[in-house]
């Protein structure tokens, strides 16, 4: 879904002003005439230039044409202020709210019975079948609707429960306190252990503790549909299970990678922080900045490590739910190389996706991973900047954009 246009409650303007001198006082002048007339600033910016001048970008609520607007251009231009009005900034077409999730929700990449040669599905016509049924729950499914129920078969729970069995004593050794805690609390809550979890009972239990949520998808997103999700404490999360011929194995996320590899973290906020602030960077961001964000988060929320009372211990999904990889990350002796966790590197690092990982990340604490990555996100050549209302589920921008 691309928008034309933006229409929003509060329009805003961006004024390029020049000043010429660095005298004291020059921007005070500059910015009274929009108290004086009563224009509300949302963001200031300023950029020195060759000489004795100085730019400042300033966005304000208001639009050309409205008296207060053209009363402070007029006063200042009347001070010799060069002012110039500028264009709404045209941005890739970003969800401005919750329920625009259901616009990108099922453009998949891979879904449903569309399943390539190799996986181990392809060639069993019930497994196909299967697919499509609850491809068809989530497809169906709209912001606001009951969150659909999966009658998972006898069959489906053995491979879960398979699973689950062969990764506890791992998570036991391996996996970060944070998660372990959340674990006990979701076996307890929501009957983890011999049967799949209902996605509805698992994102209530979430909601409850960071205000994260799950949502039904039907198979991978594009990364900058998917991130976006992130920016409203949206994850979305598949509702299949894997073929029962290779439970230890899958080739694209299942029920088991959502519930036992992601949504644990979801339940701590410094966890749940970090993720948001991968979201709320993605939006409106071009292609290049989304790909950096996508390996951020590839290192950390999918194959993350913690430096934790002396020991390495996992935090990222894609380690908790594979029992090989679990092992391969935290032994000392794997050959996976280890470095702290810096969004500057891990934003320029490619990846393999069907092996193991050569490298690996490693953050002091999870609060630590956090406080890092929102140090990256600002320091990106953002088109503005974006801010979540959870008591609206809407994102908040300091400056006039447009969607395309």
């Amino acid at each position: 879904m691309n928008a034309a246009t933006e229409t929003t409650a509060e329009p805003r303007l961006s004024l390029l002003i020049e000043l010429a001198g660095d005298r004291p006082g020059a921007l005070e002048a500059a910015l009274h005439p929009f108290t004086r007339h009563g224009v509300s600033l949302t963001h200031i910016e300023s950029r020195p230039r060759r000489g004795e001048t100085f730019d400042f970008y300033v966005d304000c609520i208001g639009e050309r044409g409205e008296p207060a607007v053209e009363a402070v251009i007029a006063t200042l231009q009347a001070e010799a202020v060069h002012v110039i009005a500028l264009d709404h900034r045209d941005v890739p077409w970003f969800p401005r709210e919750v329920g625009e999730l259901d616009a990108v929700v099922n453009h998949t990449l891979d879904a449903g019975v569309a399943l390539d040669a190799d996986h181990p599905g392809f060639r069993d016509p019930d497994y196909r079948e299967r697919r499509a049924a609850i491809d068809r729950l989530a497809r169906e499914y709209r912001h606001g609707g009951d969150f659909p129920v999966v009658d998972y078969t006898p069959d489906e729970d053995a491979t879960w429960r398979e699973v689950y069995q062969r990764l506890a004593p791992l998570h036991q050794a391996h996996a970060c306190a944070a998660y372990r805690r959340s674990l006990a609390e979701l076996t307890r809550d929501c009957a983890y252990g011999e049967h799949i979890p209902q996605g509805r009972d698992v994102s209530a239990f979430l909601a409850a503790r960071t205000g994260f949520r799950l949502r039904p998808v039907a198979g991978l997103l594009r990364p900058r549909d998917f991130l976006n999700g992130l920016a409203f404490r949206v994850f979305f999360a598949t509702q299949y299970i894997r073929h029962g011929s290779k439970p230890f194995y899958t080739p694209e996320p299942d029920v088991c990678h959502e519930l036992i590899g992601h949504a644990p973290m979801f339940a701590d906020p410094d966890f749940a922080d970090l993720s948001q602030e991968i979201g709320l960077a993605s939006l409106g961001a071009d292609d290049a900045d989304v790909e950096r964000l996508a390996r951020c988060y590839w290192f950390s929320i999918e194959f993350g490590l913690l430096a934790e009372a002396g020991d390495i211990k996992a935090y990222g999904a894609g380690l908790l739910s594979s029992y090989g990889e679990l092992e391969h990350a935290c032994r000392d002796d794997s050959g996976g190389r280890r470095e702290p966790w810096d969004p500057v590197q891990a934003a320029e690092r490619t990846y393999p996706v069907t092996e193991y990982q050569p490298d690996y990340f490693v953050a002091a604490s999870l609060h630590d991973a956090r406080n890092r990555m929102h140090e990256f996100c600002q320091n990106l050549a953002r088109p503005f900047y974006a801010r979540y209302h959870p008591a609206t589920e809407r994102i908040w921008v300091d400056r006039a954009v447009r969607r395309v």
